[in-house]
């Protein structure tokens, strides 16, 4: 073998080696010095963030023995269910006998390493990450464990700081709980729309099949309700429920939970979907909420986990009748006001899936509210809108649909009002099944029914949307009553000598300061106008405050409000001062509804009543309500008095302000009385049939003009109407019965000692600026209550 060849020598000068890689070791060491010194103090932040907020986490030791409570449920009349309510609104299903198909579909859909993870998937995390930056198609990062976490005991809101709690929690379920333990809570837990609580509950209303007979199509399509219930749901949007279902299908056969040819016969299946009654919805969450109160107040929180079942006096027809009817009578007067801008503005990406994607998350904070939709605005322009539905649906708004939104469209809008791609708008079906633009109203309503001959309540909305405002009109909201109020008055006056036809006249009236004590009080007519003498029915029926402030004046401020307390008013809610003629004192539409019953039924006052009766989960009765006679309620007006002012209130709805209820639901057994305050701020109806009395209010929570035009004939009037439409549909038309001391002469009623002209033959005849001399007038409210109800009522 050839000698080796010795090494040359480096060059002189050159730099050696050794000093090279041991400035390389140095820097290494450096930044490994670095990592482990930043992981040492992530490490200490996480340990300090356990130390301060794992002693502020919740107990979940209850979850170790997982029993949901029974449910307080409400039911109609007929036992339609209104509404539940407790801590949980669902069935225990044992782990045991959840079927494995349907365990298998939820793991490929929601969790797929859910036995493999300790309750946070990293590698999840970095997928998710990943998906934001659109590198791989977008996967959820939220594991089972953390969506218990979150469903049971946190908040929705996304802050950094609930995300910190939620990981905590999750940490805190995996240690103290088995994996079945957890599962078995998600599945009977997780709310998937259609008012069902698990799996069990929503196979049961999907599709009518108790949960161990499903498929495993019917699994994916249930499986793919949790991430939004309402965009997936397969009765109200079935072409987003498929096209879940069948990416759902795909992701169980890539997990190895079913066989290819298991997976092609799952996406060939033809699913029966239950679309019965049990998929239709009462609308009656005031009713449910006002009966919870009531059970509440007598059992506490055993009302929510006894199983009760309370039985309303709820019409169920009625109850759908008064909702439709008094959300049709807001959204009609909606479509007069100025558009006031898009809900919300958020950027829409390009591509079709993303822009599907970015739809889902805008309109999950903005759901439809009733029939009034919500859509993202794809496209805009003068003549045309384009917007996607969380269902998946793109609609088009042209023609007149437009109309009520073009300062929306405007080139000259102003940026919060400009309709334009990524705006978050409402849009309603027309009756000629088009799409017209709207928006949700701030204007607020309440309709009540009773049956005046026992107080039971059939029919309540209290608001135009329970979700959207919980106050409830009917029962809490004090407002003033208006021209709706003048009849109680008028009844006082039958007592004092009054009749139908005694002569009021219709002519200004001037109070100065010497009987004021103030500012001279110049009260008017709605329309300016006065018409000289007239009859007390004709000045009824025209809503004359002129003619109402002279009977006041005769019958006296105090004994008028003295009588008004028969009838379920309270005397410190109206002074007793000439401005109550105008209704200047408060009431809410169920004391009013209560008090027009004292005339529908002839005399006698009811109290109002909800509950019928509460069983047991067992169906046995643990309480029931009894029902007097008419005849054993107090009577608080004469039968006479009842008789004649019905005869006044049914000329109202012939020939007077309400002359439009005769003319549409042609029949003559309706009375009642219109009311509407200055400046439009409120608008009522109030009215009857002998069977069935009924209230209508609109008017803002923070009072405010409603509108010039808007009136109590032309606002409430038509919900009144439109409800008893249905109501009254099949019910004979009823003839009153003249009761002992009344007589008609000349064809008009009189009270019997008062026919030969022994009453009140006429009031203020020779009066042209002040009260008539006859009568001693009571002095309006000080100033400062007068600047409030100054020239305060109309109509």
């Amino acid at each position: 073998m050839p000698a080796s060849t010795p090494k040359p020598a480096p060059p002189a000068g050159a730099p050696a080696a050794r000093p090279r890689l041991h400035w390389l070791a140095r820097t290494v060491l450096w930044l490994v010095g670095l990592g482990v010194a930043a992981g040492a103090a992530l490490a200490l932040g996480i340990a300090l963030a356990l130390a301060v907020a794992y002693p502020n986490l919740p107990d979940v030791s209850d979850l170790a023995d997982y029993r949901p409570k029974l449910p307080l449920r409400v039911y109609s009349s007929e036992g339609a269910l209104l509404g539940e309510f407790g801590e949980e609104r669902r069935n225990l299903t044992p782990i045991a006998e959840i079927p494995k198909v349907m365990t298998d579909a939820v793991l490929a859909i929601e969790d797929a390493r859910f036995f493999e993870h300790g309750g946070v998937d990293y590698k999840g995390m970095v997928r998710a990450a990943l998906a934001n930056l659109g590198r791989v198609k977008s996967q959820g990062a939220s594991t089972i464990t953390m969506q218990v976490a979150r469903n049971v005991y946190l908040s929705s809101e996304k802050t950094f700081t609930r995300k910190i709690y939620e990981i905590l929690l999750t940490f805190k379920l995996e240690h103290l709980l088995s994996k079945n333990q957890i599962l078995e809570i998600y599945m009977n837990q997780i709310f998937l729309g259609n008012r069902s609580y698990g799996f069990a509950a929503a196979s049961e209303a999907y599709f009518g099949k108790p949960l161990k007979s499903i498929s495993v199509a019917e699994a994916a399509m249930l499986a793919g309700l949790p991430k939004a219930p309402s965009a997936y749901n397969p009765i109200s949007n079935p072409k987003r429920a498929r096209s879940r279902q069948l990416y759902i299908i795909e992701r169980m056969e890539e997990n190895g939970f079913i066989t290819t040819q298991q997976a092609a016969d799952a996406k060939k299946e033809e699913l029966k979907i239950r679309t019965g009654p049990d998929s239709t919805r009462i609308h009656a969450e005031y009713v449910a909420e006002m009966a919870r109160q009531l059970i509440f107040s007598q059992y506490g929180n055993e009302a929510y986990t006894r199983g009760l079942n309370v039985y309303t006096t709820i019409n169920a027809a009625e109850q759908e009748a008064a909702y439709t009817a008094l959300r049709r009578g807001i959204m009609d007067y909606e479509r007069r006001q100025q558009y006031r801008g898009p809900e919300k503005f958020v950027p829409l990406p390009s591509s079709t899936q993303e822009v599907e994607d970015a739809v889902d998350d805008a309109l999950a904070n903005h759901p439809d509210n009733g029939d009034v939709l919500s859509a993202v605005v794809l496209d805009a322009n003068s003549k045309k809108i384009t917007a996607a539905r969380a269902n998946g649906d793109t609609l088009e708004i042209v023609g007149e649909g437009l109309k009520p939104a073009q300062s929306g469209l405007s080139d000259k809008a102003p940026p919060n009002i400009k309709i334009r791609r990524g705006a978050i708008i409402r849009v309603v079906k027309t009756p000629k099944n088009t799409w017209e633009i709207t928006q949700l109203p701030e204007v607020e309503g309440a309709f009540v029914a009773l049956d005046p001959r026992t107080g039971s309540i059939r029919a309540l909305v209290g608001g135009f949307d329970f979700d959207k405002n919980k106050f409830n009109h009917v029962a809490q909201a004090w407002r003033q009553p208006g021209s709706s109020f003048k009849p109680f008055i008028y009844s006082a006056a039958l007592e004092k000598g009054f009749t139908p036809a005694t002569v009021v006249n219709d002519a200004p009236l001037f109070f100065d300061a010497g009987v004021t004590g103030g500012q001279p009080w110049e009260p008017k007519n709605y329309d300016g106008k006065y018409d000289g003498p007239m009859s007390l029915r004709t000045g009824l029926a025209k809503s004359k405050n002129m003619i109402s402030i002279r009977v006041l004046q005769a019958v006296g401020p105090k004994n008028a409000q003295d009588w008004i307390t028969r009838f379920g008013f309270e005397a410190e809610k109206h002074p007793a001062y000439l401005t109550m003629a105008l209704g200047a004192g408060s009431v809410t539409p169920l004391q009013m509804a209560t008090a027009y019953s004292v005339f529908a039924n002839g005399g006698y006052r009811v109290n109002p009543w909800l509950i019928s009766k509460v069983t047991d989960h067992k169906g046995r009765i643990i309480s029931e309500t009894s029902v007097p006679a008419l005849g054993d309620l107090p009577r608080v007006i004469e039968a006479r008095n009842a008789f004649v002012m019905n005869s006044l209130l049914q000329e109202i709805t012939r020939s007077g302000t309400a002359a439009r209820a005769q003319a549409t639901l042609k029949r003559p057994d309706l009375y009642g009385k219109t009311g509407t305050t200055n400046d439009s701020v409120d608008a009522w109806f109030a009215g009857f049939q002998p069977t069935i009395a009924a209230v209508t209010w609109i008017g803002y929570d923070t009072p405010r003009n409603l509108g010039s035009r808007e009136t109590g004939g032309g606002l409430s009037l038509p919900v009144w109407i439109s409800f008893m439409e249905k109501a009254l549909k099949g019910v004979p038309v009823m003839e009153p019965t003249v009761p002992a001391g009344v007589v008609n002469s000349g064809g008009e009623w009189f009270y019997e000692e008062y026919a030969r002209n022994a009453g009140v033959g006429s009031v203020g005849l020779d009066d042209r600026s002040t009260a008539s001399p006859a009568v001693t007038p009571q002095a309006p409210p000080p100033a400062e209550e007068r600047s409030r109800i100054l020239d305060l009522f109309r109509n």
